[in-house]
């Protein structure tokens, strides 16, 4: 394919998703990834992080071997590791896409030292941002969980948007959900989760930079404690 050729598709897939914000703005979760992979087929791909199955449940529903992104950053949980473990158990036609750094964590650790310490931004960039966009190269759309509820820089999410910084479709069929109606799926349908959410860690990312959260408190404050960091770079 020529860069004209690229050029070309992603204008028309940047069309697309304008279209389909507008028709599908008070779409059903269902409707939404029907439509999703009716458009799309295999070259879409679902991504999550491992801390519930939620979006890999609904999405298998309608597509039971669509493929799922895990972004191995080589600093998660063991328990998140062993989330994916079981999903991948639990949904056996679904294929597990682990995309990771070029570099390994020994191997940044040598070059920079422990940045998520000193350049968390920095970090998130090469082990999550940078692979991401290599997975998401050899396809045309991606799924999120991102919900409006989880944070300020999310409320306007809409259910399907053009990506530009990743040059493709993202949907977000959850996006409208509350936590109630979060809560009561994982709970009627008997959903995998991360072991642990129930410890204490309403939201979690690499293990060097999640703690536990206060009952009550902002479900994403134990993501960078104690800095103005607040996303890691893939949805801002």
């Amino acid at each position: 394919m020529t860069i004209t050729e690229t050029t070309s598709q992603k204008e028309e897939h940047k069309a697309l998703a304008e279209r389909a914000a507008a028709k599908l703005a008070d779409a059903s979760t269902d409707e939404v990834l029907r439509w999703a992979f009716d458009t799309f087929g295999d070259r879409l791909i679902v991504a999550s992080n491992m801390q519930d199955a939620v979006l890999v449940d609904v999405a298998a529903k309608v597509k039971p071997d669509v493929d799922v992104l895990f972004l191995e950053t080589g600093y998660h949980f063991a328990e998140t590791l062993g989330t994916r473990d079981a999903v991948a158990a639990q949904y056996p036609q679904i294929t597990i896409v682990n995309a990771e750094a070029e570099q390994s964590v020994a191997e940044q650790e040598a070059e920079f030292g422990l940045l998520n310490r000193t350049n968390p931004d920095k970090c998130c960039f090469l082990r999550k941002v940078v692979p991401l966009q290599n997975a998401l190269s050899r396809y045309d759309a991606w799924i999120t969980g991102v919900r409006r509820v989880e944070a300020p820089t999310r409320a306007n999410t809409p259910l399907v948007q053009w990506d530009d910084k990743n040059g493709l479709v993202k949907i977000n069929p959850i996006a409208a959900w509350t936590d109630e109606e979060f809560r009561a799926y994982i709970d009627r349908h008997g959903i995998l989760e991360n072991p642990l959410v129930s410890e204490g860690y309403p939201s979690i990312g690499c293990a060097p930079c999640t703690a536990k959260v206060a009952p009550g408190a902002d479900p994403r404050s134990g993501r960078w404690a104690g800095q103005s960091k607040t996303e890691c770079g893939l949805h801002a």
